[in-house]
């Protein structure tokens, strides 16, 4: 085990597990050139987590599983995906949404439209862009009980 001392957006100096390393073979959209990055607790928060760039202090991503929002929320990972992935079984995916975090919290947003896939056996991720319209870019992070993203 090798711990490496990182330097973050929202956390500070932090040291962190190489083998808790995530790697993002094809970097993200906007980001291709990053593709190490590491997944952080936020101290007192369980829901909301931190994906941070190894290389660049600067660029990290709040992330929450949409399903502590949006029970019902459902992706058909492609072969392509499944494959560069080395997804073998559905209980190693762990999916991730990127929240744009705004003032106040509730006014907060998902991104349900492109996830991040996450194979947590290998620890190699992507970011998969939905080509269905079922799912928003902004899905609100406060949905009330009625409320249902699906076919609009």
């Amino acid at each position: 085990m090798s711990i490496v001392n990182l330097q973050t957006k929202y956390l500070g100096e932090i040291d962190v597990d190489q083998d808790k390393m995530l790697h993002f073979p094809s970097g993200l959209p906007g980001f291709i050139d990053e593709k190490q990055f590491a997944l952080l607790e936020m101290p007192g928060n369980p829901v909301f987590q931190v994906l941070q760039s190894v290389k660049t202090p600067d660029i990290a991503f709040i992330v929450v599983s949409p399903y502590q929002f949006y029970q019902d929320y459902v992706i058909d990972l492609d072969d392509r995906s499944a494959i560069s992935l080395d997804i073998s079984h559905a209980s190693d995916v762990i999916v991730l949404t990127i929240v744009t975090v705004k003032e106040p919290l509730e006014a907060s947003t998902l991104n349900l439209k492109a996830p991040i896939i996450i194979n947590s056996q290998n620890n190699k991720g992507e970011q998969y862009i939905l080509t269905t319209d079922a799912y928003p870019s902004q899905a609100a992070i406060m949905a009330s009980n009625s409320t249902t993203v699906k076919g609009e």
